[in-house]
């Protein structure tokens, strides 16, 4: 567990995770809305040598960043149903040339495969946070 005084560190973070990624990961982000997930992923987008703006894809289901290797950023916090989005996430995953991160994975089902990297997120205070990362058997 690692606990984040702010914002900054979280990003903190995330970039150094994202340095360790040697591409086809999967990372999965869990925490409440406003916990900080989006903030995670500029972490590892700025990890990964990302220039890009990152931004929620809450309404556009994925974004995508260039860096030392691709970033997929989905989100399905608005998706009633996963299946609508299995093909192009199956798509994304398991590239060694990118990195599949997703909001919200919980509603995935059981589109995604077990072996992933967990992040959890949780509120610690007015700016701080919690956060709680697993990593898959092996890893």
């Amino acid at each position: 567990m690692v606990d984040c005084v702010d914002e900054s560190e979280t990003v903190m973070v995330a970039e150094k995770l994202a340095r360790q990624l040697g591409g086809g990961e999967l990372i999965e982000l869990r925490g409440d809305v406003g916990s900080g997930k989006t903030t995670f992923v500029k972490g590892l987008a700025i990890g990964l040598g990302s220039k890009d703006k990152v931004s929620s894809p809450s309404f556009a289901l994925k974004n995508e960043y260039e860096g030392r290797l691709k970033l997929y950023h989905f989100d399905l916090y608005r998706l009633e149903e996963p299946g609508i989005m299995s093909h192009e996430i199956s798509e994304t995953l398991g590239r060694k040339d990118s990195v599949t991160v997703i909001e919200w994975a919980e509603k995935g089902g059981d589109i995604l495969p077990a072996n992933r990297i967990k992040v959890e997120l949780m509120p610690a205070g007015a700016h701080a946070r919690k956060l709680i990362i697993s990593y898959p058997k092996g890893r």
